[in-house]
C-alpha cells in the first residue's frame, strides 16, 4: 500500500469510528435528545440570612442537579413583582411580619406568587440595647423606661438633641418605629444608619466605650455570639395591633416571624425538579446561624460558609434532592 493510499484509508477509518460513536451516543429511535435545563432566577436580599440561603442552594442546584443558577441583589419588596412576572423565579427567606399586603395580592389574590414552604428558622425583629445598659438602669429593659424624658437623654446624640437616638437599618427593609415611637409616646427619635452593616458599626464602637445605644435588630445574628445584648420589652404583640398598619397605629412589638420561600408560580411547569428541591430546601436557626456566623465574624464568604456546611450536613441536604 502507497503512503497516499495509507493515509486515505486511516481518514476513512476515522471517520467510520467517529460515525460509530455517534451512533452510539444518540438516544433511542423516538426518544428526544436531553435538554439543557434552564436557569434558575434567585432574588437575594440585603442580608447575610439570604446570602447564605442563596449560596447553599445554588452550590447544590448547579452540582447535584446541573441547574445553571443567576442570582440578583434586590430589596425585599421590590422582589414580589419580579417573581410575579417570573423575571425572578425564588426568594429564599421572608419575613412575614412585614408582608401581609404582599401576600394577600400576589399569593392569595393573583395567584403568580407561590408560597413555598417554611425555610425552618424562626426570626424575631426588635430593639436591641446591651447588657451594660440594662445593670445601670434597669428601667431600660421596657419601653416604659424611653418614655422618661430624663432617662432617655443618656441615649442622646448630637443629632438627636435632647432626646434618644433609635438606630434604623436600611431603608428597604420593614420598619415601624415611625409608628411605635409617637404611639407609645416615647421621647425619641430615628436615625437611619442606612444598613446592616452600618448597624453593626455603630454598636461595636458603642460597646467599645460602653456608651448607650439603642437599634434595630433581629435573631438568628451572628452578632449574639459576639456581643451580651438584651432586647427591649415592647406591648406585646397582637393581630389587632397590627392591623392598624395603615392608619399608622402600631404600638407594639414585632411578631415572631416563622420565615419562608416564595416562588414564581411558574417554577414546578419550568424546573420541575429544581422546584422540587426547593421545597425541600429547610434547615434549623442554629444551621443558619453558623453560616452567618462564618461570614460576620471570620471573614468567610457566603459560598465559602455554605460550602462548609453542605460538607458537614450531607445527610441534611441529600433529602431535598428529587
Amino acid at each position: 500500500m502507497s503512503r497516499k493510499h495509507h493515509k486515505l484509508f486511516l481518514l476513512i477509518a476515522a471517520v467510520a469510528m467517529l460515525a460509530i460513536l455517534v451512533v452510539a451516543c444518540a438516544p433511542p429511535a423516538g426518544q428526544p435528545a436531553a435538554k439543557e435545563k434552564p436557569v434558575i432566577k434567585f432574588a437575594e436580599n440585603p442580608w447575610s440570612g439570604s446570602a447564605v440561603n442563596v449560596a447553599v442552594a445554588k452550590i447544590l442546584l448547579e452540582e447535584q442537579l446541573g441547574y445553571p443558577v443567576e442570582t440578583t441583589t434586590l430589596d425585599e419588596n421590590a422582589q414580589w413583582t419580579a417573581l410575579a412576572s417570573g423575571d425572578l423565579h425564588a426568594s429564599l427567606e421572608v419575613w412575614p411580619s412585614g408582608h401581609a399586603e404582599n401576600v394577600a395580592e400576589y399569593i392569595d389574590g393573583q395567584k403568580v406568587v407561590e408560597n413555598g414552604g417554611l425555610l425552618g428558622p424562626v426570626g424575631v425583629i426588635g430593639w436591641f440595647t446591651p447588657k451594660y445598659m440594662i445593670d445601670q438602669h434597669p428601667e431600660f429593659a421596657t419601653w416604659e423606661g424611653f418614655a422618661d424624658p430624663e432617662l432617655a437623654k443618656l441615649y442622646a446624640t448630637a443629632e438627636t438633641g435632647d432626646k434618644a437616638q433609635f438606630l434604623a437599618g436600611d431603608p428597604s427593609w420593614v420598619q415601624y418605629e415611625d409608628q411605635i415611637i409617637p404611639n407609645l409616646g416615647l421621647s425619641m427619635e430615628v436615625v437611619v444608619a442606612g444598613s446592616e452593616e452600618a448597624i453593626l458599626a455603630a454598636l461595636d464602637a458603642a460597646y467599645s466605650r460602653e456608651d448607650p445605644i439603642l437599634f434595630y435588630f433581629w435573631t438568628p445574628h451572628s452578632i449574639f455570639a459576639k456581643y451580651d445584648l438584651v432586647q427591649v420589652e415592647l406591648p406585646p404583640y397582637s393581630d389587632e395591633c397590627y392591623a392598624k398598619i395603615e392608619s399608622g397605629g402600631v404600638d407594639c412589638a414585632y411578631p415572631s416571624d416563622d420565615l419562608f420561600k416564595i416562588f414564581w408560580s411558574g417554577l414546578k411547569d419550568y424546573a420541575p425538579d429544581a422546584y422540587t428541591f426547593l421545597k425541600n430546601f429547610n434547615y434549623t436557626t442554629q444551621d443558619q446561624i453558623e453560616m452567618i456566623a462564618a461570614v460576620e465574624l471570620e471573614d468567610k464568604s457566603p459560598e465559602e460558609a455554605a460550602r462548609a456546611w453542605i460538607e458537614a450536613n450531607e445527610d441534611t441536604w441529600k433529602a431535598w434532592l428529587p
